[in-house]
């Protein structure tokens, strides 16, 4: 990973409204998150006993979480913070909770990043549970119902009446679009290196860190969980959802569930780092011939011309020789014992891959990946074109960070807009909802713009 740096921008503030002001009034004692020198630590660069998760599985027993092996450091933040959040989609809950370093105060902290299946919300509720008793037994006198769940996503409200019983807390439900907004404002204008652009034209220097940044607006949010929202931000509070598509995350894992056979999201970005999408999408050099392209409209040789474009002709082309018993039908047959296997004519037309598939499994992770990733960023750019929008942020747990998939969104942006718009992306992409139900608990006029403020009980 690139040094981290610190941004030594000048901050400023916005006045909050009148209703944070009343909740201030309302939370006396209220403290303020220090976010002075933080920075983000790898999992991997440092000891693994900092003791921020608590036990929830005994050796051996499989983790029904997945920690984010990126915190966020807050080395000069030493006060209580008695409140979590959670982000409860369609397919993942995302939780962001805040850890003292080592258990010592003047250590500082750390926010944590942790995703559970939806699924498996029982599991997320009895993570909490354990969060509950760390920070009764960190804080000495507090109780374990002091600690509030702040909570986003169309999860919240399905789940409202478990997690409060359960727990025994106040669950403070908030809007789902101006919690992923704050999250994004504070990943911009507070966390160095956490936003990022891609080119690949430069393997070596690929990934650019972006300094924080104070003069964000305007710019547009794609928001790419089991659906995709895309989110037109033209200010503080200020925002309109100006489209979308419901082809997004849930779209590609319920396909490659259906067509591979693979048990989990990250199982399928996995195998699509292995695929080679030539043997099943039709490219335009397959329709003008190798080292030919269409250059005239900037179509080079490599350029997909029809998604699973391949798979009937040689899926037909099979079933004929099956039929004239020279091979298998269909993929799945078995050679007529009487008569020794055909090779096939041309290899292009069946090549089996075992048990009986006609295409590996890897290959239909990267063809569909780069279907639907394709699509996001087309109708990315459309929308940045319609309301006049430069600067394109991609957020959702459908990226994880993996390099095909952003490749895919980075060379749509540019390929569409001829270079003149970017793409930028988060190291925190899937938490942003979360992130920002974190931050609603707050008092006022903290933060570079105001929009990070926290309030503690």
């Amino acid at each position: 990973m690139a040094d981290y740096t610190r941004s030594s921008s000048k901050r400023r503030r916005v006045s909050s409204s009148a209703i944070d002001m009343q909740s201030a009034i309302q939370q006396p004692g209220s403290i303020k998150i220090n976010v002075e020198g933080a920075y983000i630590i790898d999992h991997e660069d440092e000891d693994s006993s900092h003791g921020s998760s608590p036990s929830s599985h005994t050796e051996g027993e499989e983790q029904s979480y997945q920690h984010h092996n990126r915190d966020i450091r807050l080395p000069n933040h030493t006060a209580v913070v008695s409140h979590v959040a959670a982000d409860i989609g369609g397919s993942l809950a995302k939780v962001v909770y805040f850890s003292r370093e080592n258990g010592v105060p003047e250590s500082g902290g750390r926010l944590n990043f942790l995703s559970f299946e939806t699924d498996k919300i029982d599991e997320c509720i009895e993570y909490l549970r354990l969060l509950q008793h760390k920070y009764q037994k960190t804080n000495g006198d507090a109780k374990a119902a002091d600690l509030m769940v702040m909570a986003t996503g169309g999860g919240a409200f399905k789940f409202y009446d478990r997690i409060k019983e359960r727990l025994g807390v106040d669950v403070v439900r908030e809007d789902e679009m101006e919690c992923l907004i704050m999250g994004l404002d504070f990943f911009i204008t507070e966390i160095p290196t956490e936003v990022f652009t891609y080119n690949d034209d430069d393997p070596e220097n690929a990934v650019d860190y972006q300094d924080p940044r104070s003069e964000v607006y305007p710019y547009l949010l794609v928001n790419i969980g089991s659906g995709v929202s895309m989110i037109k931000v033209s200010g503080p509070s200020q925002y309109q959802r100006i489209g979308g598509t419901s082809l997004g995350g849930g779209t590609l894992w319920g396909l490659l569930s259906l067509l591979t056979g693979a048990r989990t999201f990250d199982d399928m970005l996995a195998m699509a780092d292995k695929g080679d999408n030539h043997a099943i999408d039709l490219l335009v050099g397959d329709i003008y011939g190798e080292g030919m392209g269409y250059e005239k409209i900037g179509l080079s040789e490599k350029t997909i011309a029809s998604s699973f474009g391949k798979v009937l002709k040689r899926k037909r082309e099979a079933e004929r020789r099956a039929e004239d018993g020279s091979g298998l039908s269909n993929g799945d047959a078995v050679p007529r014992p009487e008569e020794p296997p055909a090779a096939p004519a041309n290899d292009e037309a069946v090549n089996l891959v075992g048990d009986g598939r006609m295409f590996k499994p890897e290959d239909i992770s990267r063809s569909l990946l780069y279907a639907i990733s394709n699509n996001i960023g087309q109708i990315s750019y459309l929308q940045s074109e319609k309301h006049n929008l430069q600067r394109i942020y991609f957020g959702g747990s459908f990226i994880r960070g993996h390099a095909q998939t952003i490749h895919t969104l980075s060379f749509a942006i540019k390929f569409w807009s001829k270079g003149s718009k970017q793409a930028f992306f988060l190291r925190h992409e899937g938490y942003l909802g979360a992130v920002g139900a974190f931050l609603k608990r707050r008092p006022q006029s903290w933060g570079r713009r105001g929009s990070v403020d926290l309030v503690d009980i």
